[in-house]
């Protein structure tokens, strides 16, 4: 089996985090985003990725190696020169896609995901019903920020509804597909979007299908939603008992905490809190629902709340971080300072306090 990921984005919504690294790369909870969907490839029986990669493609082939090695699957880069939308990849990455594929099937994944990843599922319902692609579906609350799939009981989709102002449904693309290698055929050479293209091409000739997601979903594209499908994630592991989820009086409810990570016993961490390798958190620290990504150092009784800090930061003694503010790589925010809701960039060295939600500090 072969899978291609589609990573060539430039990963604007989760800035100022996607400024030093491509956002396929950008830590999530226990690793980076990729390798969450390379490790669910893998287990799945693949065995050649292809990463169809163009903004800082260098960042993400310096770790290839590494990931080749620990899961056991060859990885190809597939470079765009230009965009290529969703679909225009694919057509670029024919080759590597069709050769010596015998089972002509191939996974398609957008980097931004984070689910269970149903990919033995999907594969034996997709072999099930004879059509040239799968789609894995997910419900939401807010059908009308979405493009609705309309499909019948076999799964066969009948319209795509983009946006609808009057409830139609709520079945919404996971972007996780099983494709025949066939459909490849579909897309011109040029920039293209296989969702608003390709689809409803293969839906009009009867050969495109849906399967529901049982389980947790989050697009992590953005700072909110990435805080959420942390938390989603975090949950997940609770209810299936994960060995990776922190224990101890300091720990309140679903925490996982790096083993390499220093945390002081009278530092109270929890709920929804994912702490990445080499972080030391002093004591009396605070921190809630939020993200501290690798090598940062959280002070004494300093307070942290919807918040992602990034990579070889530090946060001073009783400074107070909240409401969905957005912690670049290597940045210093000096003590007993307030940061309410800001976007930091990186490499910054903060020493005032930011009361206004939303301040961009460059």
């Amino acid at each position: 089996m072969k899978a291609i990921i589609l990573v060539g984005g430039f990963g604007t919504r989760l800035r100022p985090l996607t400024l030093s690294v491509p956002k396929s790369i950008v830590d999530f909870c226990d690793k980076p985003i990729m390798v969450h969907q390379i490790a669910a490839l893998a287990e799945a029986g693949v065995k050649e990725i292809i990463l169809a990669i163009n903004y800082q493609s260098d960042k993400i082939q310096k770790y290839l190696d590494v990931y080749e090695k620990e899961y056991g699957v060859k990885i190809i880069c597939s470079k765009e020169d230009e965009p290529m939308g969703t679909g225009g990849p694919l057509r670029l990455a024919k080759d590597l896609l069709t050769k010596d594929n015998e089972e002509g099937l191939f996974f398609c994944f957008n980097s931004d995901v984070i689910c269970n990843f149903p990919l033995k599922e999907l594969l034996e319902f997709h072999k099930s019903h004879g059509g040239e692609g799968t789609l894995v579906t997910t419900k939401v609350e807010e059908p009308s920020r979405f493009g609705v799939i309309l499909s019948d009981e076999a799964g066969k989709i009948n319209e795509f509804v983009e946006k609808p102002q009057v409830f139609v449904g709520n079945d919404i693309n996971a972007g996780l597909y099983l494709l025949n290698t066939s459909m490849i055929d579909r897309i011109e050479e040029r920039p293209t979007s296989i969702e608003r293209e390709i689809f409803p091409q293969m839906a009009a000739d009867g050969k495109l299908y849906t399967i529901p997601l049982h389980g947790f979903w989050k697009d992590i594209g953005q700072p909110p939603d990435f805080l959420k499908g942390s938390e989603l994630y975090l949950n997940h592991l609770e209810e299936n008992k994960d060995e990776r989820l922190a224990h101890g009086d300091n720990i309140r409810g679903s925490v996982m905490i790096h083993p390499t990570a220093t945390v002081s016993e009278d530092a109270l961490i929890g709920p929804n809190v994912s702490i990445g390798e080499n972080v030391v958190v002093e004591s009396g620290a605070r921190i809630k629902n939020s993200c501290i990504f690798p090598d940062t150092k959280v002070c004494k009784n300093a307070f942290i709340s919807e918040t992602i800090v990034g990579r070889g930061s530090t946060i001073g003694k009783w400074s107070r971080i909240e409401n969905l503010a957005v912690i670049a790589d290597d940045v210093v925010v000096k003590d007993e300072l307030f940061i309410n809701g800001s976007k930091i960039l990186p490499h910054k060295s903060i020493d005032k306090s930011y009361y206004q939600n939303g301040d961009i500090i460059m």
